[in-house]
C-alpha cells in the first residue's frame, strides 16, 4: 500500500531528510484505516451478538464485563493515547538521525534496545501485580457483585492484556513512525477475532471464562500481527555517517510534558465507566450486561462519525503546519458539522427503533424479552449522550495538536466525571440502569459544552458561535425526526422491518426539517446524493474549433488564441 508512495525530501533546517508523504499516500492511509476500523467494529458487534447469544445478560456476564475494566483501560493508555504520543516523536527522530548517519550504531535499533525490554519488563510486572491484586481489585470495581470469585478468575485471564496491549502499542507506533499502516489498522480485527473463537470453541466447557481467555488471546494476536511488519522494517538499516549525539534527555522531557495531559485526559474519559459499573454493581443480575450491551450499540453511529473526521485529520494538519490557520479553521469546523449531521441521525434512529435494533441483533438464546426491553430503555437514555462523545472526541484532537501542554481539556473532563458520578448516585435510586445511563450523558454533554467553549485555547482557531448554531439546529431537526421514525417503527411487528421504516422516515424528516431550518451542511450533502443518484445523460460534443470555417463574430475567442503584435 506505502510502496512508491512517499520519498526523503532535502530538511534545510537540520540539513538532513525527512519524510514526506504525498497527498495521495495520506488518503489512502486514511482510508484503509477507517476500512479496517469499521470491520474490526462490525466484528466487535458480532463479538457482543455472540457473548449475549452465549451468556445471555446475568450475573455471569456482569463478572466477565468487570474484568472487561482492565483491557478498557489497557487500551486507552497503551495503544490509543499515551503510547503513540511518547514514542511516535521518538522513532521519527531515530528516523531522521538514521538518514543522516554514516557506518555505526543504527540510531531506529538503539531506541528499540533501550526501550522495548524496559517496556515488556514494566507492563510484565504491572500484569503479574493485576493478577495477584484481583480479589481485592474485583470489590473495589464493582462492591456487592454477586459471582465475586467469577470475575476474579477473569480479571487474572485479562490482566495479561497489560503487556499485551503495551507491545501492540509499541509495535503500532514505530510501525506508523515507518509510514506504516496496515498492520496498525488491522489490530482490533484480530483482537476480536481471537474473543469469537474463544467463545465459540471454550464457552461450553469454561463458561463466560472463555470470553476472557478470548480477551487475553485477542491481546496477543494484536501484538503478533504487527511484529513481522516491524522487524522487515528494523532490518533495513541505512548507513551513512555516524550519528551525531543529541539531547534525548531534554527531548524525552518535551514529550513527557505533552503526554502527561493526555493521560489525565484519557484516564478521566475511562473513568466513567468505572463509574457506571460501581454504581449498577449493587442493582439486580444484568444490570451492568444491560448497560455494556446498549451502549456498545449506541456508539456505532459515534464510530462513523468519527472516522470522518480521521479521514480528514491529515488535511487540518497540513494546513497548520502550513501557516494556514483559516484553512485548518473551516476544515475542522466542518468536520465538526459533518461529524454532528452523522451522529444524530445515528442517535435519532437508536432512539426511534431501539427495541426493534436489540430485538433484531441480541433476542436469541440466552438473551430473552425481558433483556431486550432493559437493555433499549436504557439505550435510548445513552443515545442522547452520543453528540457530547463525539464532540469531545474530535475537539480532543483539535486541543492536544498544539505544541504546548494543555490541561484544560483535563480540567473539563474532570468536571463532566465528576458530574456523571454526583448525577449517577443520585438517580440509581429511583431511575436504575436508566439513572446512570442518564448521568453518563449530562456528564459528557458538561465537558462537550466545555471544550466548545474554551475553543480559544487550542492551536485551530475554531468559532464557538457558529458551531454551536449549527448543531443547535441540527438538534432540532433530529427530535422531529425522531418522532417521526417512532412512530413508523411501532407500525411494524418485525424487527427488521420496523427498523427499516425507521431509518427510512428518520433520514427523510431530518433532510426536510434541515432544510426548513436552514441547518448548515444538509442542502450540500443532499445535493451531492441526488447527483450520485441520479446520473446526467451527458450532453452531445460541438467541436471547439471548426476546422475550415472561421469562429463567428458572436462568438468569445478563446484568450490561448491571441498572439502578440
Amino acid at each position: 500500500m506505502s510502496r512508491g508512495a512517499a520519498a526523503p525530501v532535502e530538511d534545510k533546517r537540520r540539513g538532513g531528510t525527512a519524510w514526506a508523504p504525498s497527498n495521495r499516500f495520506l488518503a489512502r492511509a486514511a482510508l484503509l484505516t477507517a476500512a479496517l476500523t469499521a470491520a474490526g467494529a462490525l466484528l466487535g458487534l458480532l463479538r457482543d451478538q455472540l457473548l449475549a447469544h452465549t451468556f445471555g445478560a446475568g450475573p455471569d456476564t456482569d463478572a466477565f464485563l468487570v474484568a472487561w475494566t482492565v483491557p478498557e483501560f489497557a487500551s486507552t493508555l497503551l495503544i490509543e493515547d499515551a503510547m503513540a504520543l511518547v514514542l511516535v516523536p521518538a522513532f521519527s527522530r531515530a528516523l531522521a538521525l538514521r538518514a543522516e548517519a554514516a557506518a555505526g550504531p543504527d540510531p531506529v535499533l538503539g531506541l528499540v534496545r533501550s526501550t522495548l525490554p524496559r517496556t515488556a519488563a514494566v507492563t510484565a510486572a504491572a500484569a503479574a501485580l493485576v493478577a495477584a491484586a484481583a480479589p481485592l481489585l474485583v470489590p473495589l470495581l464493582a462492591p456487592g457483585l454477586p459471582e465475586q470469585r467469577l470475575a476474579v478468575d477473569c480479571t487474572r485471564l485479562t490482566a495479561t492484556c497489560v503487556l499485551s496491549f503495551a507491545l501492540a502499542g509499541y509495535f503500532s507506533a514505530a510501525l506508523r513512525a515507518h509510514g506504516r499502516y496496515l498492520a496498525p489498522a488491522a489490530i482490533y480485527v484480530a483482537y476480536n477475532t481471537g474473543i469469537i473463537t474463544a467463545v465459540v470453541l471454550l464457552g461450553p466447557a469454561w463458561g463466560v471464562r472463555a470470553a476472557a481467555a478470548g480477551v487475553a488471546a485477542g491481546g496477543a494476536l494484536m501484538a503478533l500481527v504487527q511484529a513481522p511488519s516491524l522487524l522487515r522494517r528494523l532490518r533495513r538499516r541505512h548507513a551513512s555517517r555516524a550519528a551525531r549525539p543529541a539531547g534525548p534527555a531534554a527531548a524525552t522531557g518535551v514529550v513527557l510534558a505533552l503526554v502527561a495531559p493526555v493521560i489525565v485526559f484519557a484516564v478521566g474519559r475511562q473513568s466513567q465507566v468505572l463509574v457506571e459499573r460501581f454504581l449498577a454493581a449493587p442493582l439486580p443480575g444484568g444490570a451492568i450486561s444491560h448497560l455494556n450491551y446498549a451502549q456498545k450499540v449506541a456508539q456505532l453511529p459515534m464510530v462513523l462519525s468519527l472516522m470522518l473526521c480521521t479521514v480528514s485529520f491529515p488535511v487540518i494538519a497540513r494546513a497548520v503546519a502550513a501557516g494556514d490557520r483559516d484553512a485548518a479553521r473551516r476544515r475542522a469546523e466542518r468536520d465538526l458539522l459533518l461529524a454532528g449531521v452523522v451522529v444524530l441521525v445515528g442517535a435519532a434512529t437508536v432512539i426511534a427503533a431501539a427495541p426493534q435494533i436489540v430485538g433484531l441483533l441480541f433476542q436469541r438464546g440466552a438473551f430473552d424479552a425481558a433483556d431486550t426491553e432493559a437493555t433499549a430503555s436504557v439505550m435510548r437514555v445513552y443515545a442522547v449522550g452520543l453528540l457530547g462523545h463525539a464532540l469531545v472526541s474530535a475537539l480532543g484532537r483539535c486541543y492536544f495538536s498544539a505544541s504546548r501542554p494543555l490541561w484544560f481539556p483535563a480540567a473539563a473532563m474532570g468536571a463532566g466525571v465528576a458530574a456523571n458520578a454526583a448525577l449517577g448516585a443520585l438517580w440509581v435510586g429511583p431511575w436504575g440502569s436508566a439513572g446512570i445511563a442518564l448521568a453518563n450523558a449530562a456528564g459528557i454533554t458538561l465537558t462537550a459544552a466545555l471544550l466548545l467553549a474554551g475553543t480559544g485555547r487550542q492551536q485551530v482557531p475554531l468559532s464557538a458561535r457558529t458551531i454551536a448554531s449549527g448543531l443547535a439546529r441540527l438538534t432540532a431537526a433530529a427530535a422531529a425526526a425522531t418522532a417521526a421514525g417512532r412512530l413508523c417503527a411501532a407500525q411494524a411487528a418485525h424487527p427488521l422491518l420496523g427498523t427499516a421504516l425507521a431509518a427510512a422516515a428518520v433520514t427523510a424528516v431530518f433532510v426536510l426539517a434541515a432544510h426548513a431550518l436552514r441547518a448548515p451542511l444538509v442542502p450540500h450533502l443532499t445535493r451531492v446524493a441526488l447527483r450520485t443518484a441520479l446520473p446526467r445523460r451527458p450532453l452531445p460534443r460541438k467541436p471547439r474549433h471548426a476546422p475550415t470555417h472561421p469562429a463567428p463574430l458572436d462568438r468569445d475567442v478563446p484568450l490561448r488564441r491571441h498572439r502578440q503584435g
